[in-house]
This record gives structure tokens, sequence and C-alpha cells, in this order.
């Protein structure tokens, strides 16, 4: 692997800047990763490399000229395929979508590509972000670069894989139930679900209006606060966006520090039958936060199973209601397994969606009065069991396929309903050889906190420094 390759968005970035390395020569070397991978795992869905060296050198010569662009001068990135760019396609990975042209950009690729970002194609994901697993019928599944007979976790499944392959220094996802944290803690990267209305959303196509979130995914926390430093705060052009200011996230972490705070670790439902090896890795991450001067503490956490369940109440009848007119007339161009999903959203009483709603301030209330009178932050498992095969999750052929896809959200998608923060932070491998992660929770608006809570680890650690290999 090229030693540019080696090196994280910021320190890239950084080296970008003060003209040691020049962006044509990190982007050749992100293109020569993309072909010497993409065969591998199919991350990409579109890939353009003479348009990719060209931004590059139109990146470079502006650098030359003194006009710098951003803090990610040059830096090439790719994100989840949909993300609207004006006049390109973009698929959804879906039949449905497949001839999309969008007449507008994404804001947050307009704030990216203002920073400097390079564009460097659309990324595989699961078709219409609906799935855990992150497969897909219509473009092939996304493979995991730790192990190709693996899942990589969805729906931001070419996200997740083509940055923890070192094919680009950061990408953008969605989370409507875990869709960045799930590829994240299954790729071995970095990712965060902030709070609901953190981020814009407008430009990309919806599954669920009052759950869906975009957000970045890296190889450390350092580069998803400088790119979530970028993307978030209020747009104009999506009300649901919140005025919240957005702190400086970057600058915060100088002085990360946990000493003194309160790490819980929930006493019920996250860590129930959670395989031995991912446990050993977890239990580890506490110790080095231990070790660190935090203090943790058990803390109960009230029923998960019912925020959950509500929250897949709001899921089905919202992405229903998206996708009532294609469901009526281009039934077969969705595959079997997303169109039962999203079908299921027609039978469900309006009443039963409204009282989900309803509910929601009231729960997020309890939520934080229970959990964050008692800690700071609440620590959970990504994943709990080891990261399974392509065919253990494929309900045609795996005897436990739908317990085994019952679990891959089991951690995340409450927090969706819920609206809070999540960052998913590599902190192990199990037993399979594939990378655990830690889920670190926080109340809203605190992703500055979970910021310098896993770059504090990270200075500690160095799982985010490994890399797979082509070998597999």
């Amino acid at each position: 692997m090229s030693d540019i390759l080696e090196m994280s968005m910021t320190q890239v970035a950084d080296a970008i800047q003060a003209k040691t390395v020049s962006s044509v020569e990190v982007t050749q070397a992100c293109v020569d990763q993309v072909e010497a991978w993409q065969p591998k795992i199919n991350a990409f869905i579109s890939f353009d490399a003479e348009d990719a060296l060209a931004q590059a050198k139109a990146a470079d010569t502006d650098l030359a000229a003194g006009n710098v662009r951003g803090p990610l001068h040059g830096v090439p990135l790719a994100h989840k395929d949909l993300f609207y760019r004006n006049g390109k396609r973009v698929t959804c990975a879906s039949k449905i979508l497949g001839d999309l042209t969008p007449d507008h950009d994404a804001t947050v690729l307009t704030r990216l590509s203002d920073a400097g970002a390079l564009h460097l194609g659309g990324l595989n994901m699961s078709e219409l972000a609906m799935g855990a697993a992150g497969r897909n019928e219509h473009f092939g599944h996304c493979r995991n670069p730790w192990n190709p007979d693996h899942i990589t976790g969805g729906s931001s499944s070419g996200s997740g894989a083509s940055v923890a392959a070192r094919m680009v220094f950061g990408a953008l996802g969605t989370d409507t139930g875990g869709s960045i944290r799930i590829p994240s803690t299954m790729c071995g990267i970095v990712g965060i679900k902030g709070t609901f209305g953190r981020v814009s959303r407008h430009g990309v196509m919806p599954l669920s209006y009052s759950l869906d979130n975009a957000g970045p995914m890296t190889r450390t926390v350092e580069d998803c606060a400088r790119m979530m430093g970028i993307v978030a705060g209020v747009d104009p052009n999506d009300p649901s966006t919140a005025q919240e200011p957005v702190p400086d996230y970057v600058g915060q972490l100088a002085n990360a520090s946990v000493k003194g705070l309160r790490i819980g670790v929930p006493t019920s439902y996250f860590y129930d039958g959670v395989a031995p090896s991912v446990r050993a890795a977890l239990d580890a991450s506490l110790d080095v936060y231990r070790a660190q001067g935090a203090e943790i503490v058990d803390v109960d956490v009230p029923d998960m199973e019912v925020y959950r369940d509500l929250c897949n109440v709001v899921l089905k009848v919202e992405a229903a209601n998206i996708h009532a007119d294609w469901l009526r007339t281009r039934t077969n161009e969705y595959s079997t397994e997303v169109r039962a999903r999203i079908e299921g959203g027609l039978y469900i009483p309006g009443v039963r969606y409204l009282q989900a709603q309803r509910l929601r301030g009231e729960h997020v209330a309890a939520f934080c009065n229970q959990v964050f009178d008692v800690c700071d932050v609440l620590h959970t498992p990504g994943l709990p069991i080891e990261v399974p095969t392509l065919a253990d999750t494929d309900a045609a052929v795996g005897e436990n396929a739908l317990a085994i896809n019952e679990k891959l959200a089991w951690c995340m998608r409450a927090m969706n309903y819920l609206g809070l923060p999540g960052l998913a932070v590599p902190c192990g491998f199990s037993g399979n050889g594939l990378p655990v992660s830690q889920q670190l929770i926080g109340p809203p608006f605190s992703e500055d906190l979970l910021f310098e809570v896993g770059h504090a680890y990270q200075r500690d650690t160095d799982w985010h420094t490994r890399a797979p290999t082509l070998a597999g």
C-alpha cells in the first residue's frame, strides 16, 4: 500500500496544503487502490478516474496560485450513491431510481466541495437504503475488505468498505436505523450519527422523514470531527435542521480528556448475549478509559425494545408513504426483500404511527433523565455478535438468518427514534478476525463530547491504524 494511503484525512490534507505531496499524487494513489480493490469488494457504483485526476490537477493549480479552498483542499472522497449532484446520475442502488438525474446538489456535497474536497464517485449501498446487512441484488453485494465472505453492514456499505480499504480518505453515509454506525462497526472505521437535525438532508434521497441522518465515515475520530464540522449546521433548504451552533469539533480535541468523566455501561439489553470475543474487546476498551481517569459506572436503561419497535413503526410508515406511487406502478423493479419491507408500512394503522410520534418527546426525556443523570456518555457494543458472512444473512440459505439480521441494528436503531448522537469507534477484532467497535452515545448535541472521548481512546490505542490487505 502506498505510504500516502497510510495517512489519515487530516494528515493528507495538511500535507497537500504544505505542498509536501500534491493532490494529483494523492488522487492517483486512491485511483490505483480503487482499481485494485473494486473487483474484490464492489464498493463503487460509479467511478471516473480521469475526472478524479482532472479535479486534482485543478486543486493543485489553485494551490500554486495561493488559493486554498478550505480544510479539505484536494482530498479525495466518495459518497453513498443517494446524495444528489446536479446533472449527475444517482441510482440509490436501485432500478426504481437508476435513471435519476437531479437538478441540484445536496447541501452536504456543496459544503464539502466548498471545503476543497474532491468527489471520486458514488458508493454501493443497500437498495434504497433499506437493509442493515448491505446486500444488493441489483448492483451486487458490497463485501467486507477484512474478509470478502463477510458482510459490510448497511445500508452505507460502500462507504464503510471504501474507507476501510483506503480507497478514499472519507465518505458520507446516511443513518435511519444504524446505517452509518453498522458498516463503520463491521469495517473497523469511525462513523457518527449526529443528533437529529444536526446535518442537512437537503438533496438526499429520503427513506424516513423523521429518522434519516447524514454523516461522515472516516478512519479516525479526528477526521470524523473535521468532516462533521464542515457538513453540520443549519440549512435554510432543510427546515428540520437545528439552530444549535456548531462547536469547533477539531479545536476541542487538542485538550481531549476523559479524566473524571462518567462512562456508563448498560446493565440490560445492549450487552445481553454479547459474543465472548466481542465482550473481551469491549471490556478492554473500558480498561483504557479507566486508565485514563474515567469512572466506569453501571447504568439501568429503559426498555430499549419499546424504542426499537416504535422506530420500526415510524420507519415503515414513512418509507411506504415515500414509495407509495412506485409500489403501485413499478412493483417488479424492487427486489423481493426490499419491496416486502416497504409494503409492510401500508398495513400499519395511522393511529399507531401517530402514537409513536406523539410519544417521542416523552421517551427522549425519560431516557436522558434516567441515563445521563448517572453518566456523561453511554458505552455499548456496536454489534453484539461477530460480523456474519453473506451466507449467514441470506434468508434463502442461512438457517439462522432472521435472528442474525435482527442483531445487526440491535444496539443502534433505538437511537434514531430518540434522535440522540452515536459514535462508532473501532476497539479490536473478534474471534473470526473481523472488527469490533464500541458505540458512544450522548445527550442531544453532545457530538463534541463524543469526539473528545473517542479521540482520547485513539490516542492510547492503534486499532484505527490497522488496514486490511488485498490478499484478505
